[in-house]
């Protein structure tokens, strides 16, 4: 009988190899399992949680359907001016959704490279997949008889609204006032003189939309709110039917266009581009706009638009770009430091 030496070694060198090859595998697949899961940040304004809420289930069971990757997306709410500094100071948000494109570009200026300055262009309507308004939130039975913005200055009249140093909505709200003073009394300086005698009836500015909503609708301070049109709608929907309050609609408001975008350098770094991109496109699907509609904002499709048209009232819109000559115009001559906005509470406060 022929006898078969066992090579130990090259047994043991073999079993090494097989060793090794599973091992790989294991990290290889490790490493595609740990792929298919993506964490993002959205940095949103504060009206848009319950928007979010809903949209951030639906992108992700689309998203995982169409890719296999799971997508977690983590909210941050605030008012869009704060929301805007924290990203500028370091809040790494892969997408942000704020209520204006100022609040955006501020970023890209602040921090050169966090967002790329063409970043409007890449998504349609100017990067804006819905837009809304500011409308009135008065008292149930409208006590005051408040039908319009000149409504808002008679003597005795509480106003609500938020800072236009932080809210984005606030700064949209003084726009509006604005806008309708300038076109019913004719040039800026009466404009200007509306608009203080407007900000001597306001009796709280709360930092964000959200903020000045409770104020008056939990803390019960205030005869009228400033307030986004689908805010307004939402404290009418929670609160069902016998609604406290009621909606009023003015003759002229502004076309407020909150915008979207991925913040380059933070999806640049993470590796998260691709999902954040579809994050945002995703919000022009039919599917997202009538969720949109759904939460009371203007869907941007008009053929979805139309679906809700007995959901929003039809009025004279001004615009931000025609109207005002864009945000950059309007801070510098509004908002920032010294503008008409501090002028305006610096004179206040004096009396």
């Amino acid at each position: 009988m022929k006898k078969y030496h066992l090579d130990t070694h090259a047994v043991h060198k073999g079993l090494v190899s097989i060793t090794a090859f599973f091992l790989l595998v294991l990290i290889l697949a490790s490493s595609a399992y740990a792929q298919k899961k993506v964490t993002l940040l959205n940095v949103s304004y504060d009206p848009t949680r319950e928007l979010y809420q809903e949209y951030n289930k639906v992108f992700a069971e689309y998203y995982k359907g169409k890719t296999g990757t799971e997508v977690t997306i983590n909210q941050s709410h605030a008012g869009s001016g704060g929301q805007a500094r924290s990203v500028i100071e370091g809040n790494e948000a892969d997408v942000v959704t704020l209520a204006l494109a100022f609040d955006i570009d501020a970023i890209g200026e602040a921090r050169k490279g966090l967002i790329a300055e063409n970043w409007i262009t890449r998504l349609p309507q100017n990067s804006s997949p819905y837009t809304s308004t500011i409308v009135f939130l008065v008292r149930k039975g409208n006590p005051k008889n408040i039908k319009d913005w000149d409504d808002l200055v008679k003597p005795g009249v509480n106003v609500i609204t938020p800072d236009p140093k932080t809210s984005g909505g606030a700064r949209w709200n003084y726009i509006a006032a604005w806008g309708y003073a300038r076109i019913k009394y004719g040039g800026e300086d009466k404009a200007r003189d509306f608009v203080k005698k407007l900000y001597a009836n306001v009796s709280v500015l709360d930092p964000g939309a959200r903020g000045s909503t409770n104020t008056f609708v939990q803390r019960g301070l205030g005869d009228v709110l400033l307030a986004w049109e689908n805010e307004a709608h939402l404290v009418i929907k929670e609160l069902g039917n016998g609604s406290n309050f009621e909606i009023v609609t003015p003759s002229i408001s502004i076309l407020a266009e909150p915008s979207v975008t991925y913040v380059d350098g933070v999806v640049n770094k993470r590796g998260t581009k691709e999902v954040a991109s579809a994050y945002l496109e995703y919000l022009y699907s039919e599917n997202a706009q009538r969720i949109i509609g759904k939460h009371y904002y203007r869907p941007s499709n008009e053929k979805i638009a139309k679906e809700f048209s007995s959901t929003f009232a039809s009025l004279r819109l001004l615009t931000i770009d025609k109207d005002f000559g864009g945000w950059k115009a309007a801070n510098k001559l509004h908002f920032a430091d010294k503008g008409h906005f501090d002028q305006i509470i610096a004179e206040l406060k004096k009396k």
